[in-house]
C-alpha cells in the first residue's frame, strides 16, 4: 500500500545517501552509503533505573543488554512473570524498584548470574536496594516480623534463647556443650536455628548427634550462646541486623578452642564462608555433607540397613550455585545401602531453587500474590514426574517447606528427608 506523500517526504528527509561516493578505492555509490538519522529511543526516564545503579552493588544492572538468558532459567520466572531482564525493563519503564513488589520476589540463587554475558548481579543489587527500602520502612510484614524476632530471640522463630539446646534431651546420646565442658575440641558445630527449633529440623540436628556419635567425633556445639547466622536476613536488606548477629557469634566462636567448624545449613556455610570474614573471622568451616564424605571409609561399616527408595536429591542454591559443593551429598546418598539416586531434569548448575532463599523463607504469603504455585510446590511436582519416591535435602530451611508443598499438591506419598536422617535410618534400622 503506497505510503501518504507526507509520510514519504518525512522519509527521505532522514535518509542521507551520496549518488557518487568513492572510499579508500572502492566504489560505495548510490544505496551502498545510505544511512539513516538518529532514531529517538529514548522515550522513557532515566531516573529509576540510574537510582539503583548508583548505589553500591547496584551499578551491574546498567550493564543488562536485554538477551533474556536470565529468563530462561530464574526460578522465579517459570511460575510466574520475573527476571533480571524483566526488572531491567521495568526500571526502564518508569517503575520504582525501590517500592515495588518486585524487589522482595528475588531469591538470590544466583542461576542468572551463571548464564549472565555482562554479569549482572542479582546476589549484590537486590540486598542493595532491599537494604534502602528497610531503612525507608517498605518492608512487607510476614519479613518484618521475621526481622523483630531475630534481633529479639536471636532467632526468626521467635523461640527464647534458653531454649535453643533444648532438642539435645532426647537425642540418644550426649550432646556435649562448649560451655559445660570446658576443654578444647577438634569440631565446633554450629547447629543454626531451624534444626534446634523447628520439628523437622530438630529430627536432623538429633540424627546428625547419633552419627558424630557413632564416628567417634570430639566436638561440641555452643547451644545458648549460639545465635542466627543473619546471611538470610542480609539478602533481605537488613544489614545491620546480620553485623549485629555476626558480632555475637564470632564473639562466641573466639571464646573456645577449637580447630574446625562443621554446620549444618547452606546458608550459615555461605555467612561463615564469605561474609563472616569481613568482619575478622576467618576459620575452616565446613558442610555438614563434606565433613561426613571425608569419612566416608568409617562410615560406611555403620550403614548396616537398606534404605530400599527410589530417591532423588535437591541441590540447595546456597551449597551448590554459591559454593560450588555438589559431589558430597550426592556421595553420601550412594554410600547408603538400597539407595537408587535418580538425577530431576533441574540438578547441579541449573538445580532449582525451593524459594527459601534471600529471605523467601518468610515471604511465602507475599510471593503467592504474583506466582501460579510456589516454588517449593513446582520443586516437588519435577520430584514426583520422576517417580521418586523420597526427595533427599540437606538444607533446614527444606524440609518443612518441601513437606507442606507435598501435601498442597497432592503428592503426600513423597516422602522428605535430610540426608542425615537417610544416613542415621541406615545406620539403626
Amino acid at each position: 500500500m503506497p505510503q501518504p506523500i507526507e509520510q514519504q517526504k518525512v522519509l527521505q528527509d532522514k535518509v542521507k545517501e551520496h549518488e557518487h561516493l568513492v572510499v579508500e578505492g572502492m566504489d560505495i555509490s548510490g544505496h551502498w552509503n545510505r544511512m539513516f538519522g538518529q532514531r529517538a529511543i529514548f522515550d522513557y526516564d532515566p531516573d529509576n533505573l540510574a537510582k539503583v545503579a548508583t548505589l553500591q552493588g547496584g551499578e551491574s544492572l546498567e550493564w543488562c543488554y536485554g538477551c533474556a538468558k536470565c529468563t530462561a532459567v530464574c526460578p522465579v520466572d517459570i511460575v510466574g512473570d520475573y527476571s533480571p531482564r524483566k526488572i531491567h525493563r521495568k526500571t526502564q519503564l518508569g517503575i520504582d524498584l525501590f517500592t515495588s513488589d518486585d524487589l522482595w520476589l528475588c531469591t538470590t540463587c544466583r542461576n542468572c548470574l551463571r548464564v549472565c554475558p555482562k554479569e549482572v548481579d542479582m546476589i549484590q543489587i537486590m540486598p542493595a536496594v532491599r537494604e534502602q527500602a528497610v531503612l525507608a520502612g517498605n518492608v512487607p510484614a510476614e519479613l518484618q516480623k521475621a526481622f523483630e524476632d531475630t534481633a529479639k530471640f536471636g532467632n526468626p522463630l521467635g523461640q527464647a534463647q534458653r531454649k535453643r539446646d533444648a532438642w539435645t534431651k532426647d537425642a540418644g546420646v550426649p550432646v556435649p556443650v562448649m560451655s559445660t565442658i570446658k576443654r578444647p575440641v577438634d569440631v565446633l558445630w554450629y547447629v543454626g536455628s531451624y534444626p534446634s527449633y523447628h520439628p523437622r529440623g530438630i529430627d536432623a540436628a538429633r540424627a546428625a548427634a547419633r552419627i558424630f556419635a557413632a564416628l567417634g567425633v570430639d566436638y561440641g556445639i555452643l547451644g545458648r550462646e549460639e545465635k542466627d547466622d543473619g546471611d538470610s536476613q542480609r539478602l533481605a536488606g537488613e544489614k545491620g541486623l546480620f553485623e549485629m548477629l555476626a558480632e555475637d557469634n564470632i564473639a562466641a566462636f573466639n571464646s573456645y578452642e577449637w580447630q574446625r567448624m562443621v554446620v549444618t545449613g547452606p546458608h550459615e556455610y555461605n555467612a561463615f564462608t564469605n561474609e563472616y570474614p569481613k568482619l575478622g573471622f576467618d576459620r575452616p568451616v565446613q558442610h555438614y555433607t563434606q565433613f561426613l564424605a571425608e569419612h566416608l571409609d568409617e562410615l560406611r561399616p555403620l550403614l548396616k540397613h537398606e534404605v530400599k527408595a527410589r530417591v532423588t536429591f535437591h541441590d540447595p542454591c546456597y551449597l551448590g550455585r554459591h559454593n560450588g559443593e555438589y559431589d558430597a551429598p550426592r556421595a553420601l546418598l550412594q554410600a547408603i545401602p538400597g539407595v537408587e539416586l535418580v538425577e530431576m531434569g533441574r540438578c547441579r548448575e541449573n538445580g532449582y531453587c525451593c524459594g527459601g532463599g534471600g529471605g523467601g523463607m518468610w515471604l511465602d504469603s507475599f510471593t503467592a500474590k504474583h506466582t501460579s504455585m510456589r516454588l517449593s510446590e513446582r520443586r516437588v511436582r519435577e520430584a514426583a514426574e520422576y517417580e521418586a519416591e523420597i526427595l533427599a535435602v540437606c538444607c533446614p530451611f527444606e524440609v518443612s517447606r518441601f513437606e507442606d508443598a507435598a501435601k498442597s499438591t497432592g503428592n503426600d506419598s513423597l516422602k522428605v528427608r535430610d540426608i542425615l536422617e537417610l544416613l542415621d535410618l541406615s545406620m539403626r534400622g
